[in-house]
Formats: C-alpha cells, sequence, structure tokens
C-alpha cells in the first residue's frame, strides 16, 4: 500500500471512531439538557472533510513518496488531537454543544489556546496534501476550512458566552 492510501485510511477510520464517539456524547449531553449550536453549516464540515480526502485520493498519485519531518508533524498532530478529546472528555462532540450550567473548559490544552481542537483541524487540513507535495490542494481546502471555523468559533463562542451568563445568573 502507498504512504497516500494509508495516509488517507487512516483519517477515514479515525474520523469515522470520533462521528461514533460524538454522536454517543451528544446523545448523552442532549439527553441532560444540553443545546446545540450551529447545526445549519455542520453539514458543510462533513462534505469539506470528505471532499479533501477524496480530493487527495483523487489528485495525488499514489506513488508520490512521503514527505517525512511532514508526515511526523501529522503524527504529532494526532497526539495533540487525542490530548484535546482527552481534555474535553464526555463533552467532546463535532457539534457545537454546550452543557447547562457547565463552565469553560481551562485545563489541558485549553491553557494555551481557547479552540485548539480547530488550530489542530487546521494544521491538519494543510499538513496532509503536503506531506506529498500538494500545494493546491492544501491551499484549496485551507482557505475553505478557515472560512467555515472562522464562522463556527463565533458561534461556539457565543453559545459559551450565553451559557456563561445564566450560570453567573444562577449564581447570583
Amino acid at each position: 500500500m502507498s504512504a497516500l492510501y494509508g495516509l488517507i485510511a487512516f483519517i477515514a477510520v479515525q474520523r469515522l471512531a470520533e462521528l461514533a464517539y460524538s454522536r454517543a456524547n451528544t446523545a448523552r449531553l442532549m439527553a441532560r439538557g444540553a443545546v446545540e449550536s450551529g447545526a445549519r453549516a455542520y453539514p458543510l464540515f462533513i462534505l469539506l472533510h470528505g471532499g479533501w480526502l477524496a480530493a487527495m485520493l483523487l489528485l495525488i498519485d499514489p506513488a508520490t513518496p512521503a514527505n517525512l519531518p511532514l508526515l511526523a508533524l501529522f503524527a504529532i498532530l494526532q497526539a495533540a488531537r487525542l490530548w484535546v478529546i482527552a481534555t474535553l472528555g464526555k463533552r467532546w462532540t463535532t457539534r457545537i454543544i454546550v452543557p447547562p450550567g457547565a463552565p469553560r473548559i481551562t485545563r489541558g490544552p485549553y491553557r494555551f489556546l481557547s479552540h485548539p481542537n480547530y488550530a489542530i483541524v487546521i494544521a491538519e487540513i494543510a499538513v496532509a496534501p503536503l506531506i506529498f507535495g500538494a500545494w493546491g490542494l492544501a491551499l484549496a481546502f485551507s482557505a475553505l476550512n478557515l472560512a467555515l471555523i472562522g464562522h463556527r468559533i463565533g458561534q461556539e463562542n457565543a453559545a459559551l458566552d450565553a451559557e456563561e451568563d445564566r450560570r453567573q445568573a444562577r449564581d447570583l
């Protein structure tokens, strides 16, 4: 198997496992009264990630050798992704789900960045095609991804701020 096919298979299996974990967490959070924000934009993320994988599969020659330093960087990003998921635990989802009364997470990677998961995804979308020298794919999908994530961060911040306001009002 080529390095390209191996990387795409890894990402696809990882994303499917994350969707299953997210679905379970979402159901549990919603049953406890959590609220979802930004649901209308969610299918665009599915299209973006699916299109990104399909474009790499279709537009990169599978015989292209992998750039090992960039492959190592991608592996480091995966460790960072696991750190985010472990930090959020049962609050981690692929959607914007805010549990009632829950404060913002400020431990783990959240000590350093407000949205570390998005920073990791931004890097992954760029780095994966660059491993195989596909600058055009990296630029095109990074631009689309940045637009979506920029919108999503605004929605997530608004949802978190609203819950923080409710929580503080209850504490008075």
